[in-house]
């Protein structure tokens, strides 16, 4: 038997051999299903390794092919056993089907159609290159130091560009600047328990990022677990103890960050306590709602509480800058130029894709409402839109954005508002003291933001109305009326034609006179009655009805006349209270 050009024994040509797709070795074509059983059977088979082998065009030509093979090299060598190819269609199909359907081994022409189909998917993966090479070439040079248009990713652009470094944390100086305590206590690698309270958007999370990315750079010293509270419950909590307590023996502290903690309940709370207090987690906690209310005395005394505010417009921009080469974008300083040409951009180190007017970012930052979570949001959507439009024409340069052109795709639509939270009484603590103030400017800035935010305008009438009684009282009794009209007129208009309705009782009430005469007086007479010791006076006879002829005989409102206190000589007072006066200082 002649060597073939394959290295190995020349099959004879008295019968057509074809390569086994498991083992690839050369089987008769009437031995070919009980071999492949076999194979698929016997985990002794020998593995052939990257073994070429010839791939017949045809079944009529694949017995010539053979006996040819000593005198000519092969137009076409593959192997079925190289990366990506697993083991060919056939072992695949083979291995997913039941024993049952094994039985059935596949025929010839079964076995050429997989060989086949694995020569086309080979000769695929060999051209991908060729064709990017060739688009790469058709650029030109200067696409070599441009910018590549990302694959839109399903990960927010926030959580992109997440710092995870101090250094680069933006905002909040007042607590997190170069010479507070927090940040003199992280520079030195201590972290103490704290709870951090600020609205959406302003670092919380972020700033847990850079602890638990400090918390790795110092190895297996520091132990660093996030929890949600929307996800997790106390059984949670509890093995993340568990697993501290066992960390401590080794001198390895354990940090715990509850995310939204003010979602637990005051007794899933108190799980937290003595275990803080005796040091075995640091807990870090994050909240929108205000702790007095939504957290333990207990936990708030072992706790540091960091308040973080909005971040400002200054700040804002700094954190949209940041973003824009996530995008291929840069930002250029506004310089008046009417003709839109394009600016030096000798000193960049790439070709930017887009190009932003910096009173875009600006714009962006504005209405953000102090949130960086909105801002990213809102830029990620004007980038990647316009980013679509101006992909197909790379060749032409960068382009330059203006504010019209995101102005009318990006509207302001969020304000900071929780019917349920602070900023519902903050804000309607603002307009009462507005209005008591006089400033009748302030007044309808304030309840106009209420409006605006989707405050019950029902809640506002009802506010007011009271106002009108506590500040302004006596001194203008019409002020009373004007509220009382203005409830009923929203109740019948409703929203929004009842806005205005709204913001002129306001007006008036700042504007009208104040006397809190009647408040005041109120106030101390409740105060007598809630302060007096023993039983309540009794009412003077002269003051009680008399409906029967009983309490007339008890000299029941014996005495009484028509005529006014200082005249009729009589007092309207309990007769421990006959010096009592309330509208006295």
């Amino acid at each position: 038997m002649a060597e073939s050009a394959l290295g190995s024994p020349q099959p004879s040509t008295s019968a057509t051999k074809y390569p086994c797709p498991v083992c690839n070795k050369w089987v008769p074509d009437t031995q070919i299903n009980e071999h492949i059983d076999q194979c698929l059977k016997d985990s002794n088979c020998d593995d052939p390794g990257d073994l070429p082998i010839v791939i017949p065009s045809s079944p009529q030509e694949a017995s010539s092919s053979i006996t040819s093979s000593e005198t000519k090299e092969p137009k076409r060598t593959y192997s079925i056993f190289e990366r990506n190819k697993a083991t060919g269609s056939a072992s695949k199909r083979a291995r997913r089907e039941s024993p049952e359907k094994r039985e059935a081994s596949p025929t010839v022409e079964q076995l050429e159609q997989d060989i086949i189909s694995i020569e086309t998917e080979g000769e695929e993966e060999e051209e991908l290159p060729k064709s990017s090479t060739s688009k790469e070439q058709a650029k030109g040079d200067d696409s070599k130091n441009a910018v590549p248009l990302p694959e839109e990713s399903s990960v927010p652009l926030a959580e992109r560009v997440r710092p995870t470094r101090i250094e680069d944390y933006i905002g909040q100086d007042q607590v997190m600047g170069r010479n507070t305590i927090l940040r003199r206590l992280f520079d030195n690698g201590t972290i103490p328990s704290m709870i951090l309270w600020g609205p959406p958007g302003c670092g919380k999370t972020t700033l847990a990022h850079i602890i638990a990315n400090h918390c790795k750079q110092n190895g297996d010293s520091l132990r660093f677990v996030k929890l949600s509270a929307t996800m997790v419950g106390v059984a949670e909590v509890k093995e993340v103890i568990k697993v501290a307590k066992n960390d401590a023996k080794f001198k390895r502290r354990t940090i715990l960050f509850m995310d939204e903690i003010h979602r637990f309940n005051k007794a899933q709370q108190d799980q937290f306590l003595p275990h803080v207090e005796s040091g075995t987690i640091t807990l870090i906690g994050a909240t929108t709602e205000n702790p007095s209310f939504s957290l333990n005395s207990a936990l708030l005394s072992r706790c540091r509480v960091i308040v973080l505010e909005k971040h400002s417009v200054e700040s804002m921009m700094r954190i949209l800058e940041r973003a824009l080469p996530q995008y291929g974008a840069i930002m250029v300083k506004d310089n008046n130029n009417e003709n839109d040409q394009l600016p030096d951009l000798s000193h960049l180190s790439f070709v930017p894709r887009l190009i932003l007017k910096e009173d875009i970012i600006r714009w962006l930052a504005e209405t953000s409402d102090g949130d960086a979570r909105i801002g990213l949001n809102g830029l990620q959507l004007a980038l990647r839109s316009f980013q679509l439009d101006f992909g197909a024409s790379e060749e032409s340069g960068p382009q330059i954005l203006s504010l019209e052109d995101v102005r009318d795709g990006i509207k302001k639509s969020h304000l900071l508002y929780d019917r349920n939270g602070d900023q519902h009484y903050d804000i309607i603590s603002a307009l009462h003291k507005s209005i008591r103030a006089s400033d009748d400017n302030a007044a309808l800035y304030w309840v106009t933001r209420m409006i605006a935010s989707g405050e019950d305008p029902r809640y506002v009438c009802r506010r007011m109305i009271r106002m009108a009684s506590e500040d302004i009282g006596i001194a203008d009794t019409n002020a009373l009326q004007v509220a009382t009209s203005t409830l009923t007129a929203v109740q019948s208009v409703g929203m929004p034609e009842a806005d205005v309705i709204i913001a002129h009782c306001a007006v008036y009430l700042a504007r009208a006179p104040k006397s809190r005469e009647v408040y005041e007086a109120y106030k101390r007479c409740r105060a007598s009655i809630d302060q007096w010791k023993g039983p309540m006076p009794s009412v003077p006879l002269h003051l009680r009805n008399a409906p029967t002829k009983l309490m007339q005989d008890l000299n029941y409102g014996a005495g009484y006349n028509l005529l006014h206190k200082n005249e009729s000589g009589l007092t309207y007072m309990p007769k421990e209270l006959e010096e009592e006066n309330y509208f006295s200082d």
